[in-house]
């Protein structure tokens, strides 16, 4: 080899090579010197472009690739991008694939590709953000006298009396349905003193709350089991009491409240699986029931000692964990199994903090007196929400809905496709709604019976 900086040796021609090349000057010879027409980057390895120029060490012009090289090049090409579509197009990458490996001799991919998912065909469920979820079709609301609004005055007509269900303007189902904008109406049929036992055994009669439950239903509240629990007798045996001194009256009540609460707790977990049943798509919030009295009670109230109100405070907290407890575990079931819907616990144990029963302004009814000479009456609507109170659950509601679970919400793709106004406004009421037998024929589409659907269906005494 030439020093560093010489001019290198030409070196001999191949015998039979009328050309006069070196082995080295062919492009496509891998095995090709620098010393030959010049290094792979056009230079030497001293990088300036001088030295090893074109016709040194062959004596002639640098030879231009070959025809066939540029013809494999593009085939390389094209082969590259119909890999690249077999990818992209996951339909046809079983046949790609396999004339892949025919063209390349069997050089395959390492790995088997995996095969296509139900989830890559098609999702029969639609991801929504929780405000849509809750507004896309009716809103049902169910439960006790706690969602009926007893206590809050302003009772709609026919509810308002003896043995009546006592649904009031100013409750919290009224109140959230004025407050977003459903795609349907509201079906208002929670019903004072009614029992999640009785929504059970009620279920095929007129009368059956659960019934009023549809497939169109994007919303439903359920506020149940304070009857079940025997709360108001419960308060009853702690404030119509001889003497009146402190005693242990509540708490001896306490075996038998934990008999009743085991019993609602597969009670509930029935209750919203019958709900689930008919309104699979639907957001199911499950309110629990407030605080009666101050966290720390200043003195008695009436007859309740302080040790009376504390104790009455935490069985209300234990009933409501027990409430939250089913709601998870029946919620957890339904995210598990890739259901659509939910069911979401609402936590109203503070919504009258500062305004309990015994505040100045409460938001509480308290005890109802009777009449001179009656004593103590511990009347319906007592240790039930004011308007005011109402307003504040209704607050609670309402951030459940536009801040959802702690999870994402699907609604069936197929329902959704489905819904329409007239569709709505054909549930309302459910299937076993009496009203349906009297009504008189509609004429499709009036705008005069779609605004008036709602008044007609919302606070009818049946139920």
């Amino acid at each position: 080899m030439a020093a560093r900086g010489e001019d290198p040796e030409a070196p001999e021609p191949v015998a039979d090579d009328p050309s006069g090349t070196t082995r080295g000057d062919d492009p496509g010879d891998a095995e090709g010197t620098s010393s030959g027409s010049g290094s792979r980057n056009g230079g030497s390895s001293g990088g300036d472009g001088s030295e090893d120029g074109p016709g040194e060490g062959g004596g002639g012009e640098r030879p231009r690739p070959r025809r066939g090289r540029r013809i494999a090049v593009a085939t390389s090409l094209f082969l590259v991008l119909v890999l690249v579509a077999t990818l992209v197009l996951p339909f046809s990458r079983e046949g790609l694939v396999s004339l892949w490996c025919d063209v390349t001799g069997g050089v395959c991919p390492a790995e088997e590709l995996p095969p296509i998912t139900e989830d890559e065909e098609s999702d029969w469920r639609v991801r929504m953000e929780p405000e849509e979820a809750a507004l896309w079709g009716n809103y049902v609301a169910l439960g006790d006298s706690y969602s009926s609004g007893d206590g809050a005055g302003d009772y709609l007509p026919g509810t308002a009396e003896s043995g009546g269900c006592w649904r009031s303007e100013n409750a919290y189902p009224r109140v959230i349905a004025e407050e977003f904008d459903f795609a349907g109406a509201l079906a208002f049929y929670a019903c004072s003193s009614h029992k999640g036992s009785d929504m059970l055994k009620q279920i095929g009669t007129p009368e059956s709350q659960i019934e009023r439950v549809t497939e169109g239903t994007s919303l439903v509240t359920l506020g149940i089991g304070g009857n079940d629990l025997g709360f108001i007798p419960v308060l009853r045996t702690c404030i119509v009491r001889m003497p009146l001194l402190e005693s242990s009256v509540c708490v001896q009540q306490e075996e038998d409240i934990d008999k009743r609460m085991a019993s609602f707790e597969k009670t509930l977990a029935e209750v919203l699986g019958q709900i689930r049943e008919r309104a699979p798509d639907a957001r199911i919030l499950v309110l629990g029931y407030p605080r009666l009295f101050p966290e720390e009670p200043p003195g008695m109230y009436y007859t309740l000692t302080k040790n009376d109100q504390l104790w009455l405070n935490d069985l209300a907290q234990r009933f409501n964990g027990l409430i939250r407890d089913v709601v998870y575990r029946v919620d957890g079931e339904v995210y598990g199994s890739r259901s659509t819907g939910s069911v979401e616990y609402v936590n109203t144990f503070s919504a009258l903090a500062g305004y309990e029963v015994s505040a100045e302004e409460a938001w509480l009814n308290g005890i109802v007196l009777g009449r001179l000479g009656e004593g103590l009456r511990v009347d319906r609507a007592s240790f039930h929400p004011t308007a005011q109170g109402q307003m504040s659950i209704a607050e609670r509601v309402r951030l459940q809905i536009v801040e959802g679970p702690e999870r994402v919400l699907y609604v069936s793709r197929e329902t959704l496709d489905d819904v329409d106004p007239r569709q709505l406004e054909s549930e309302l009421g459910g299937p076993l709604d009496p009203a349906r037998e009297t009504e008189a024929p509609e004429v499709a589409g009036s705008p005069a019976d779609e605004a008036d659907a709602p008044d007609r269906l919302n606070g009818q005494p049946t139920g």
